[in-house]
């Protein structure tokens, strides 16, 4: 077991250094940079010895190679990830103000998935072919076709219009911009459960399905029909062996929860007014900024390469067999 993690470790050093080179070469595709789109877009002149003095600040006219190497040196030696050109803030300053509510947003999502999904994938295997398992295999085709921001729209309106409810955002408008109190934290938890429900609808109707497939793939083996002949109860029979197993894509399904702590869903959560790291990266993708963009890149790409990490290690703690392969 410590070989086997030991060498997933290693494995990581040079993936981070190419994923850290293809985010910041992302970042640089599109045609211009950030003061190209800034002059473009001013309703005035601007002064060209000042823009002269930004490009020299940022290092606009040094090789990219250059401009690469200061990025991430600076993250590398400093925990500095540079400045926001738009925002005029620095980078870490604007993703750790929005970090914690992406944070308690996935969070909930993801224990909304297992707790609904786990037991409904369970039922539909379990009863296979029945009125039940139909009408758990329409919604959940339902749950897969339906785009989450469309069932954000339809979810906001149902809310206002039947319970009277603010709906958009986290807290009512007397609490966007208090200091945080217990007030304030049931606030948010009377409001978070719309986006919990839409973030998680397509999460929960495909893990369903996963769940439903491989826990009838485990109840046809031999090794249920032997447990089952010496004499334990299929309840005990279920939960022993075909659920446990069947639970694998589960903990593999880890490997995108990191990502998603930081990415969220951002079409959804400009919807619904979310203020969390998704609509922030969709700006910084926009407008080209630079420093911004290439470093919630990175930290998304940095934290699926940990969640894989993360999951590897959980697979072969769960089953054994995994480290022998």
């Amino acid at each position: 077991m410590i070989w086997y993690i030991a060498r997933r470790i290693v494995y990581l050093i040079p993936t981070l250094l190419v994923v850290s080179v293809i985010a910041f070469l992302v970042i640089q595709l599109p045609p211009g940079d950030f003061l190209a789109s800034l002059i473009s877009k001013a309703e005035e002149t601007i002064d060209q010895a000042q823009v002269d003095a930004l490009r020299e600040r940022y290092g606009l006219d040094e090789p990219i190679y250059v401009q690469y190497w200061k990025w991430i040196s600076g993250i590398i030696a400093r925990g500095d990830f540079g400045d926001s050109f738009e925002w005029n803030r620095p980078v870490s300053d604007l993703i750790w103000e929005r970090l914690g509510l992406t944070m308690v947003i996935s969070l909930f999502t993801l224990a909304f998935i297992w707790v609904v999904a786990i037991p409904i994938g369970i039922y539909s295997a379990v009863k296979q072919y029945t009125i039940g398992d139909y009408l758990v295999t329409v919604v959940g085709f339902i749950g897969l076709a339906i785009p989450n921001f469309l069932l954000a729209l339809v979810l906001m309106y149902i809310a206002f219009r039947y319970f009277g409810q603010s709906v958009g955002g986290l807290f009512s408008p007397e609490f966007i911009d208090a200091p945080w109190t217990l007030e304030r934290m049931l606030d948010m938890l009377s409001h978070i459960w719309l986006p919990v429900i839409i973030l998680g609808t397509s999460g929960t109707a495909a893990l369903i399905r996963v769940m439903r497939a491989n826990l009838l793939d485990e109840l046809s083996k031999l090794y249920v029909d032997a447990a089952r002949a010496r004499g334990l109860s299929e309840l005990r029979l279920l939960f022993k062996y075909p659920v446990r197993v069947a639970l694998n894509p589960l903990v593999s399904a880890v490997a995108w929860v990191f990502p998603a702590l930081v990415s969220g869903s951002a079409i959804t959560s400009i919807v619904l007014n979310l203020q969390t790291t998704g609509p922030l990266l969709y700006r910084s993708l926009q407008a080209q900024d630079m420093y911004l963009a290439g470093s919630l890149i990175l930290l998304v790409s940095v934290l699926t390469i940990i969640g894989t990490l993360v999951s590897d290690i959980l697979l072969a703690w769960i089953d054994p067999r995994i480290q022998l392969q």
